[in-house]
């Protein structure tokens, strides 16, 4: 699973690396947690450009009736299938920013060592991502990162990686006129380890709570 990342870009970075209109202003993030909000860029339907937005991370069903906890994470293997993810997978897909991401290495019964992994060129990347519209019960919009198997820098550490998306495959996983399920599907693959790197970091980020540049201290 991706249950914590970081997004540290600066407005002019995001603008450039997705191509919006303009450079958002975004404070940089070093632990962000689920249920809290992150920045997602879709295309608008009346427009076709894309935009940046805040949503919580967390996917929840429109036809939730409230109460439920929403979904961080979603299979790439069949999210395409599944009645939580399908409509969002077909109409609503998105990208959603990254500088890395965290994930816990179990040593023992009692011990989870924290890596952070990204990318070896330091720069921004896009999780492969879906979104969700308000539920009906009330709300905010949602949505929820989409994982695949581990690459070889990964598997050491968790048997699950978040999707990494090659900037050359962004126009096509937006457009919601790429077709299913083969087309989508096939952007859905581990990243290159070869073009990532990992190592510990302090237990800090352990806490939610602890947004903080020595979040990436090393142990």
């Amino acid at each position: 699973m991706c249950g914590r990342f970081l997004q540290t870009a600066s407005g002019d970075e995001l603008a450039e690396a997705f191509g919006l209109d303009a450079a958002p202003v975004l404070a940089p993030r070093y632990n962000i947690a689920p249920t809290q909000e992150v920045a997602v860029v879709a295309v608008q339907p009346k427009s076709g450009r894309r935009a940046l937005a805040m949503l919580a991370w967390g996917l929840v069903p429109r036809t939730s009736l409230g109460g439920e906890r929403g979904f961080i994470n979603a299979r790439a293997e069949t999210a395409w299938e599944k009645a939580a993810f399908r409509d969002a997978f077909a109409r609503r897909r998105c990208l959603i920013p990254a500088t890395g991401f965290y994930e816990w290495q179990k040593l023992d019964s009692k011990r989870r060592q924290p890596w952070l992994l990204r990318l070896a060129s330091g720069r921004v990347f896009a999780f492969a991502g879906l979104w969700e519209p308000a539920p009906a019960a009330g709300g905010p919009r949602t949505c929820t990162i989409l994982t695949t198997e581990p690459n070889e820098i990964t598997r050491p550490i968790h048997d699950r990686m978040p999707v990494i998306l090659d900037p050359a495959d962004h126009a096509r996983w937006l457009d919601p006129a790429t077709t299913l399920p083969g087309e989508a599907r096939a952007l859905l693959r581990s990243y290159p380890a070869d073009r990532m790197t990992a190592f510990p970091v302090t237990t800090a980020v352990n806490n939610p709570a602890f947004d903080d540049p020595l979040c990436l201290a090393p142990a």
